[in-house]
């Protein structure tokens, strides 16, 4: 079982075993992932550009008059291709310093939680200011507080620049508030918006089943206007240039009642208040307790251990290390090995740990993420990835992952022993099918190319 357990953790619970991994396990998996909570996460290197630096220089480059000989359509475009220059390196950046971290990390269960978190705080780079600030936004408010409390979690996120304006809550204006009255008397209509008060409530805390309202969704985006950035021109002036800055003349005047409870006028504490109780909302304990359980255990939550975590959650308010403990400690979280069927993330990090790939300098390992139908921070929606195998076994994915394993198995099959491979990767959970199939292979490449479609290495 010691052995199977030491599977567990690698695979599951970590994004693969890397070779000697499941030997150092060996009889205390739990114990090593327990350990792997102990101290502050892991942050990726200072040299990666802030939300702050990439916002400055997009704002630089909007600030720069048009050439009005172009046709209007022109000059949008050739603005947007400038951003994209600002933009699109720090991407690229971002992600080989994620992907670096995921193969060579020691605490790979700290850096699947990373990953996790941020699918759930999800922003999509189809919108062109997220694509230089969906990296920046996990280093700078999700990695420092992956091991500490969720109400600093949320409200890090809520207030950093990407979730900002990915919702467009940047233009959020209290339909009461000072600006908007300016504005009604010069002829413009302004109001709110309710984008980031709706996923905060349906996708961030307390779920679709958290019995709030349409009026409990106007409420939050009540309690939130003036959430906004800072900057040196229009309605961004005023604050230090891309970072969080609230806007009084923005936030709505007044007391404001969300799921029952009254908050009194109070500027940007009325929403931090707000935030911190949704926090800590038993129906929050229960939406969050469901998606962990489901991403590390099985697509069909054990009730039983769902109302653990969520119960562990409520009791330490929130305390996220205490959660995943309670999350570690149940045996229903160790009965069923290979039960969730891997993403192309999972499948493509665990295959870079398990051979010990080194993470190229240019975009090669990059493309591989778009190929099997993931590209890094693009889910196309404020929901994220999904989290079920139906999602991702579908025969045209598996073909694509055929593909790639083929292309890396010619590359790397004469320089790696694939039998010995299976049972660095795979340990216990090794069948005797792939086994045999591995050791009767043609030649290397088929044997590597084997062991990378087997059933055991899809799964986790």
């Amino acid at each position: 079982m010691s052995l199977l357990d030491a599977a567990i953790a690698a695979n599951r619970f970590g994004l693969g075993a890397r070779p000697g991994e499941l030997a150092v396990l060996g009889g205390h998996a739990r114990d090593a992932l327990l350990q792997q909570l102990q101290g502050k996460a892991p942050l990726l290197p200072d040299a990666l550009a802030s939300s702050e630096e990439l916002l400055s220089q997009a704002m630089a480059v909007r600030a720069q008059p048009r050439d009005m000989r172009e046709a209007d359509a022109a000059s949008v475009v050739n603005q947007a291709r400038k951003l994209r220059d600002v933009y699109h390196p720090a991407y690229v950046a971002d992600i080989l310093a994620r992907l670096r971290a995921a193969v060579v990390s020691e605490r790979s269960f700290v850096e699947r939680l990373v990953h996790f978190w941020s699918n759930h705080f999800a922003v999509s780079v189809d919108k062109l200011v997220v694509l230089g600030l969906a990296g920046a936004m996990e280093r700078e408010a999700i990695r420092p507080h992956v091991l500490g409390k969720f109400s600093d979690l949320l409200l890090a996120v809520e207030q950093h620049p990407a979730m900002l304006l990915y919702l467009d809550n940047q233009q959020s204006i209290g339909p009461d508030s000072q600006a908007a009255r300016i504005a009604g008397r010069r002829g413009r209509d302004i109001g709110l918006n309710e984008n980031l008060g709706r996923e905060i409530l349906e996708l961030h805390t307390v779920g679709i089943d958290g019995q709030y309202t349409q009026t409990d969704v106007r409420s939050l985006a009540t309690l939130i206007t003036g959430w906004s950035i800072g900057g040196e021109a229009g309605r961004l002036r005023g604050g230090e240039p891309g970072r969080f800055y609230f806007r009084e003349a923005f936030h709505e005047p007044g007391a404001t009642t969300l799921l029952g409870k009254r908050y009194a006028e109070g500027g940007l504490e009325q929403g931090v208040a707000a935030l911190r109780d949704l926090a800590i909302n038993p129906h929050t304990a229960r939406h969050l307790a469901t998606k962990l359980v489901r991403h590390f255990v099985a697509d069909e939550p054990p009730a039983a251990l769902v109302e653990q975590v969520a119960a562990t959650f409520r009791d330490s308010g929130g305390d996220l290390p205490a959660t995943y403990r309670s999350l570690i400690a149940s045996p229903l979280a160790w009965q069923e090995p290979l039960s969730k069927f891997k993403t192309p993330a999972d499948y493509l990090h665990s295959a870079w740990r398990g051979l010990a790939l080194p993470v190229a300098e240019g975009q090669r390992d990059l493309r591989a993420y778009e190929e099997l139908g993931q590209r890094n921070f693009q889910p196309g929606s404020p929901a994220g990835w999904p989290d079920r195998s139906a999602d991702w076994d579908g025969s045209a994915a598996l073909m694509k992952r055929l593909e790639w394993a083929q292309r890396l198995s010619q590359r790397l099959g004469v320089q790696r022993n694939a039998q010995a491979l299976a049972t660095e990767m795979l340990g216990a959970t090794l069948g005797a099918a792939t086994q045999r199939a591995v050791a009767r292979a043609a030649d290397g490449a088929q044997a590597l190319t084997l062991l990378l479609c087997s059933p055991e290495f899809m799964r986790r």
